[in-house]
């Protein structure tokens, strides 16, 4: 139905791009729990802005604005997923590896087989209630969106509208067009489906905030991992504390193994330096190892997990191209 050209008329063109810049946050942390990656949360978010611009004349009236851009941002982000294999984590993929045992890295798999970080810049609001604010911190986690790439395209729409943004199920149908009982049976399906997945992975409810015990633990890892004082750095680490390497196909688990890997084929990153950012609502490191000429050069962002008092998973992405995504320098 096309809309009241007196109704449009009175969201102007600078308004409207001032309303859509209000909703790119929060659309983009959408596109990002659907895609399981960045940098196609934001490349499906700029699509959706361009077709909003392009259909001005269907939207119905100014308050009808957040529902359709969700409703165009849906549909680019169910158009992306059409044939696209599901992300993964290495911990997705098979059992861990033993330090040991690693005789050479295993060929890495292409970027499109992992899920991909995000920038809290992009998605957590500048401000806002605590409570929603660490929800949005809990629901992107690493393991949660992982768990997401579990459900069927329309099924992740359902659970994240429902239980992540608190649509309501009226709203939601409206939006997928299916009637009021499709969309529950989709959340109950949707919702089976991440109970049967590592309990941790599948939580929405936001756990605990650390606050400064929080910062206190991360102080004291950026220290020994500067100093490499590995010994130091393991104590940090929760028993089952996991460890991975995307692009790398294999991950371990515990501090022993943790620290064999850091003294053997991980040692190059010795006299490396560290930049603290953040990334999916958690603490990040960006590791910059030296070259030839002793100039530090972006290795691999860390992405640090921390849970009561404890480190428990530390991923790895071997990717220096993630580097100005988040804020941090080419080179030290």
């Amino acid at each position: 139905m096309a809309a009241d050209p007196n109704v449009v008329a009175t969201l102007d063109r600078a308004e409207l791009e001032q309303a859509l810049e209000r909703h790119r946050r929060e659309l983009t942390g959408y596109c990002y729990r659907m895609l399981g990656a960045g940098s196609e949360a934001e490349d499906a978010v700029q699509e959706a802005m361009i077709r909003a611009w392009r259909s001005l004349d269907r939207l119905e009236s100014p308050a009808a604005l957040k529902s359709w851009l969700y409703r165009i941002a849906t549909n680019v982000c169910l158009d992306m997923l059409q044939g696209a294999q599901r992300r993964a984590r290495p911990m997705d993929l098979g059992p861990a590896s033993r330090t040991a045992e690693v005789t050479s890295l295993p060929a890495p798999l292409p970027e499109t087989a992992w899920v991909q970080p995000i920038a809290d810049a992009s998605v957590m609001p500048e401000e806002g209630d605590p409570a929603e604010v660490a929800a949005t911190r809990e629901t992107i986690r690493l393991a949660f969106v992982a768990a997401l790439q579990h459900l069927p395209p329309r099924q992740r729409v359902v659970l994240i509208l429902r239980e992540v943004l608190r649509w309501k199920a009226s709203e939601v149908a409206e939006l997928l067009g299916m009637t009021t009982a499709s969309v529950n049976s989709a959340l109950q399906r949707a919702r089976a489906t991440l109970d049967k997945l590592d309990a941790d992975a599948g939580q929405i409810e936001p756990a605990a905030v650390e606050g400064d015990e929080e910062r206190e633990l991360l102080g004291r890892y950026v220290e020994t991992f500067q100093n490499y004082d590995v010994d130091a750095l393991v104590t940090l680490l929760h028993d089952d504390a996991t460890f991975s390497m995307p692009p790398l196909p294999l991950w371990l688990q515990g501090p022993d193994e943790v620290r064999q890997w850091m003294l053997g084929p991980g040692i190059e990153c010795a006299n490396g330096r560290v930049l603290v950012t953040s990334a999916n609502g958690r603490p990040a490191i960006g590791v910059y190892k030296p070259d030839a000429e002793g100039v530090q050069r972006p290795f691999n962002l860390q992405v640090v997990e921390i849970r009561a008092g404890r480190i428990v998973d530390l991923c790895n992405f071997l990717q220096p191209e993630l580097f100005p995504r988040f804020g941090l320098p080419t080179r030290l």
